[in-house]
């Protein structure tokens, strides 16, 4: 069967045609509605839509199945599949369903956390105009209006060095600097000057700063520049100029690194700098470099450049509302340009774009940051509001789908794209200056730092590490079960709240909250079918739910107190509840018919002498029962009697009643904490059932002669009770301590046969690892398609997933989704079980247990589930 995960992807094939030939399925020939069984659904649907697998039609059928009206009980699969119908109603209220839990459980990005803000020293004595970041040396380089350069170091920050930059063509009280920008593959730097040049300054040369090539003769002042260099071939650049007469110029250099222009005539000045005339260029007289330009801005200041290379066009902003934005398109085979124009109400201070989302981000004169598809003049694709002052720079977060955006009230927002929320506001940090502060952004991304300037100010923004614990819960995690129907984790918690993970990436599906109100969920266990959750809580009751978050049934276990329960097990007819008698309290199959039911008297009487504790079912008829004091009965289901009992020789003690709390007494080193039956294993042979408790050792029992046949210590002592799970083979059993240990051992061949002695030593331990910091409260061992998988819960408020090996696949919840391997890391001993059944594959078919590592998982054993 598919995962729920594929469903999904089936339902965002489907296009609207699709929708529609589905709905046509269940009108017949005179429009009258009809319904399907599950065999006629999915022939019907798969050959009519033409879309998907049979498979994920049968899953889709499941799903819808469950979301429909209750019918009590179910008692198997089968019966489900045969019985169950589908309407249209069911299946569009299934798919709305769907969008709603999407809508509501989306994660969205949280917001960062700054340490305090830095001012870090600063040579410049006028404005700040330019960070950039050096590649080459691993230092940051600064540029103030005055031509004075700064270096500073990676680590620290500290103030490496100063330079004035040379540039004879004016005087040093006119030098003014208007842009800089990084030359990455030939290691220089372009810088602009109000004398209407550019300069090209060597970065690697022992002349600190030795200017190469001005570029002169530009018609008006260039305010703000951008280069590109192809990251397939280094000698394709694009150099951008953006001007304050309206013009946009670019650069196209064909050798960059052999040269950028061709000295025609060998003129320098005073500085010892090649001349370059603009409009020897405008002519074509340098092969090796060629311009495009277009004036689209004008009368208006070209604000900001860019060149996108991955649409090959310019893309440019200004303050004149009609030329807001402006994307100059390369026409293919040509140097022309086609100009397209994007409408704001007020102009654009700053623009940014997200080369994965293709997004452009405007930061507008009206307080608003827009977001744009390059390729849409009519409308932005939404609008950002949250800023109550002009927005003068935006920046991406290109590794994720985030937006910082700086206004001039002083205040940086960090935007989710994806949900257009302003997830973190930082305001009242900044320093007061004079209203028409001249301020820049420069963010490295990889180092999550935020460089701003403010006149001559340069401050410092960094981000703490994130904690890289994960919380699944708000509250401590108290239960995990596996839902095989859906390939889902199901967890509870100390808060009354349920989750539902898909375990192929370890996002939440949905969560129902308060199920008990204020009282703890203790335990759960799911039934046969998969489609009914059975939650018990410190109130007394334990509550029937289906997976729409209905509550189907209400069962009064503690008679009105509030009781611990610590199991609910199901058996064929009936549902045994313990944890706080003597005695279990048992609920029949036909008491279901009505909502709140009652429980009904258990044939066999009071046979233990302290609480009941736990339990495993083995079909068809033997139920065992663990207590307190350390007794485990063994009993027929079915005529309800008690056959015998099981307890160690060396263990004699006088008899106790329990505490008041249940859980300090399950840490006693007599309580049986977990009861599984050994799948695979007979009583003829030895051991078939495994029980664990308080003082950290595993037993393992014969049933049929009441033998104890091994036992050793798989945790100290001194951690109190342990839990434990056993695979649905019988090859593997897992342990869990207080402290967040697991162990897996192997006891596919431990304790086979019966000895007059005990079986005293260990079996082999396969991995010991620590996915919790605090208590495990539950384990669960899933066959998740091809691999067995370690669902462990813990107070510590999280659920993990490992792998058999003790590899961690990832907590639940947690921000990154995980993708589980399906020829990944497989246990050693698997991996040697795999190449035998290759080569006994070539001689014989295999069996059909020897298929996958696990068959399937077995009725008996544990708190999972019965026959029911």
């Amino acid at each position: 069967m598919g995962t729920r995960m594929e469903v999904a992807q089936l339902e965002e094939r489907m296009n609207i045609e699709d929708y529609r030939k589905l709905q046509g399925l269940f009108l017949d020939s005179s429009g009258a509605p009809r319904s399907f069984s599950r065999t006629e659904f999915v022939d019907l649907a798969w050959s009519s839509v033409g879309r998907g697998s049979k498979e994920e039609y049968c899953l889709l059928f499941d799903s819808v199945v469950v979301t429909q009206e209750p019918r009590g009980l179910l008692l198997d699969v089968d019966v489900m599949k045969e019985e169950e119908r589908v309407d249209w109603g069911g299946l569009s209220c299934f798919l709305l369903q769907e969008l709603s839990d999407k809508v509501k459980n989306t994660r969205t990005k949280r917001g960062p956390r700054w340490k305090p803000l830095r001012t870090l020293t600063c040579p410049h004595r006028d404005p700040v105009q330019k960070v950039l970041y050096l590649q080459s040396s691993g230092q940051y380089l600064t540029v103030s209006k005055g031509g004075t350069v700064g270096l500073r170091d990676r680590e620290d920050m500290s103030l490496l060095h100063t330079h004035r930059l040379q540039n004879s063509t004016v005087t040093p009280k006119d030098l003014w600097v208007t842009d800089m920008v990084l030359l990455l593959n030939v290691d220089k730097i372009a810088v602009s000057f109000t004398s209407k040049e550019v300069c090209f300054y060597d970065i690697l040369s022992k002349q600190n700063f030795r200017c190469k090539c001005k570029l002169q003769g530009l018609k008006f002042t260039p305010w703000c520049l951008d280069y590109w260099v192809d990251p397939s071939d280094p000698d394709q650049a694009v150099l951008t100029i953006g001007d304050i007469g309206g013009q946009v110029s670019a650069l196209y250099f064909t050798s960059a690194q052999i040269s950028l222009f061709e000295r025609l005539n060998v003129r320098t000045d005073s500085d010892s700098a090649d001349l370059i005339q603009w409009d020897e260029l405008v002519r074509g007289k340098h092969r090796s470099c060629y311009t495009v330009t277009h004036r689209a801005h004008t009368p208006a200041w070209v604000r900001k450049v860019r060149y996108l290379g991955s649409l090959q066009a310019f893309v440019s902003c200004s303050t004149q509302p009609q030329s807001s934005m402006v994307m100059g398109w390369r026409e293919q085979g040509s140097r022309s340009l086609r100009v397209t124009s994007f409408f704001t109400k007020r102009g654009v201070w700053d623009m940014d774009h997200h080369r994965e989302l293709n997004l452009i981000a405007t930061a507008g004169v009206d307080h608003q940051v827009l977001l744009w598809n390059p390729c849409v003049t009519s409308e932005p694709v939404c609008v950002l509001s949250g800023h109550t002052g002009p927005v003068t720079a935006v920046r991406f977060m290109q590794a994720e789908q985030q937006l910082l955006s700086y206004s001039q009230d002083k205040v940086l927002c960090f935007w989710d794209i994806s949900h257009q929320l302003c997830v973190h506001r930082l305001a009242g940090v900044f320093p007061k200056t004079q209203e028409e502060t001249h301020t820049q952004l420069f963010l490295h991304e990889e180092r999550n730092l935020l460089f701003l300037s403010f006149n001559t100010l340069l401050l410092l923004l960094e981000t703490t590490k994130e904690e890289k614990r994960i919380s699944s819960h708000e509250r401590p995690v108290t239960c995990v079960l596996y839902n095989s129907l859906f390939r889902q984790a199901v967890s509870s918690d100390s808060a009354s709240s349920v989750i539902c993970w898909r375990v192929d990436t370890g996002q939440k599906v949905k969560q129902f909250r308060r199920c008990h109100g204020n009282a703890e969920i203790s335990t759960m266990a799911l039934d046969g079918t998969q489609t009914r959750l059975f939650t018990a809580g410190t109130d007394g009751e334990v509550k029937v739910w289906d997976f729409n978050g209905r509550c189907l049934h209400r069962m009064n276990a503690g008679l009105g107190r509030a009781v611990d329960i610590s199991q609910v097990l199901l058996l064929r007819r009936s549902i045994l509840v313990m944890g706080w008698d003597r005695m279990f309290t048992v609920f029949r199959l036909q008491s279901f018919s009505q909502s709140y039911v009652e429980p009904s008297e258990w044939k066999g009487g009071v046979q233990h002498r302290s609480d009941v504790l736990c339990a495993a079912f083995q079909p068809p008829q033997t139920l065992v029962t663990g207590s307190y004091d350390g007794e485990i009965k063994v009993w027929n289901s079915s005529t309800e009697h008690a056959l015998r009992k099981l307890r160690p020789l060396t263990e004699h003690r006088e008899e106790t009643h329990p505490g008041v709390n249940g859980k300090e007494d399950a840490d006693n080193c007599f309580a049986i904490t977990r009861l599984f039956f050994i799948p695979g294993r007979t009583t003829k042979g030895g051991a078939d059932l495994v029980s664990c408790g308080g003082s950290g050792v595993v037993r393992l029992w014969n049933t049929a002669h009441s033998h104890l046949v091994g036992q050793f210590t798989a945790h100290n002592s001194d951690l109190g009770s342990i839990v434990m799970t056993v695979s649905p083979c019988g090859k593997y059993l897992v342990t869990a301590d207080r402290e967040g240990t697991l162990k897996t051992w192997e006891i596919q061949d431990y304790c086979l046969e019966l000895h007059d002695g005990i079986t005293d030593h260990p079996p082999k331990l396969l991995s010991s690892f620590r996915p919790h910091l605090d208590r495990v409260m539950h384990l669960e061992m899933c066959l998740h398609g091809d691999r067995l998988l370690i669902l462990s819960a813990s107070s510590d408020c999280s659920v993990a997933l490992s792998y058999l090996c003790g590899d961690n696949v990832g907590l639940f919840g947690q921000e990154e989704q995980w993708c589980l391997e399906r020829t990944g890391p497989l246990h050693p001993q698997q991996e040697a079980e795999r190449k035998q059944q290759e080569e006994e594959g070539k001689r014989s078919p295999p069996a059909a247990s020897e298929t996958l590592p696990d068959p399937g998982p077995s009725a008996g054993g544990g708190d999972k589930r019965g026959g029911l």
